[in-house]
């Protein structure tokens, strides 16, 4: 039925709560951040609130990239001295932010893992799919974390927000991601695809799932148990998509 997959990285591939976790541990003790987080876990959850807000912000093109990478630790920061509008400002605070966000990158790069079986998973994928990375991480970032998993070959192409300028879930990058794979396929005399021809797989309701629908492709969402929204399949596990695709 499917001729080609899309799929997304951060946790659909790469494990990338693990490694966030891992890098926020490491922050909180190089900055000594219980002088305004009493605990690690206090921190952790004024953060992951406010940055997966900025996230879904930033796929609705409303912030820049340079802003969330600022504000995801601005932010948490200057809430915990009270939340008043002249902490925004604080030479030193933004500093720290700064600081902060430039380490960040570098931790979840050097703790990046990937899912457990994912890799064996995706090189059977790639042997009977041509597959295509569809993204919004940050380029150098996910660039290092493809050549590093050993799976690059594995990608026919790899299309990320930052470069096409848009973020999932605006249905043109889908159509960007499928214009690239069609621009291929036309240069080997192929037929090109068509929406019908393309899976979605990825983790992601907001991103994934709401931007293949957007775009009229159908979804493979590695869901949670017991959330009911709408997606063309539903699996627990990347390997879940096998016999969906025949293999």
């Amino acid at each position: 039925m499917y001729k080609a997959v899309f799929i997304d990285w951060d946790n659909t591939i790469g494990d990338w709560t693990s490694s966030e976790i891992a890098a926020q541990k490491e922050l909180y003790a190089k900055y000594n951040l219980q002088e305004f987080f009493p605990s690690f876990a206090e921190w952790y959850t004024t953060y992951d609130v406010h940055n997966t807000e900025l996230w879904e912000r930033y796929g609705r093109s409303e912030i820049t990239k340079d802003f969330l990478q600022l504000d995801r630790f601005l932010f948490p920061l200057v809430q915990s001295l009270g939340g008043e509008e002249r902490w925004m400002h604080s030479p030193r605070l933004i500093g720290l932010a700064k600081s902060m966000g430039e380490d960040f990158l570098a931790l979840t790069n050097r703790y990046f893992s990937l899912l457990p079986d994912v890799k064996q998973q995706v090189e059977i994928l790639g042997r009977h799919f041509p597959l295509t990375i569809v993204s919004n991480g940050f380029g150098s970032v996910q660039y290092y974390k493809i050549r590093r998993s050993g799976l690059e070959n594995c990608f026919r192409h790899v299309v990320l927000s930052e470069e096409v300028g848009v973020q999932k879930p605006d249905p043109a990058i889908f159509h960007y991601a499928l214009q690239v794979n069609n621009e291929n396929r036309l240069r080997r005399g192929m037929e090109p695809l068509t929406k019908a021809d393309i899976l979605m797989v990825g983790d992601s309701y907001t991103s994934d799932i709401q931007g293949a629908i957007n775009a009229g492709i159908d979804q493979a969402w590695i869901a949670p148990q017991f959330d009911d929204r709408p997606a063309t399949y539903k699996i627990q596990s990347l390997k879940e998509i096998f016999p969906i695709l025949g293999i």
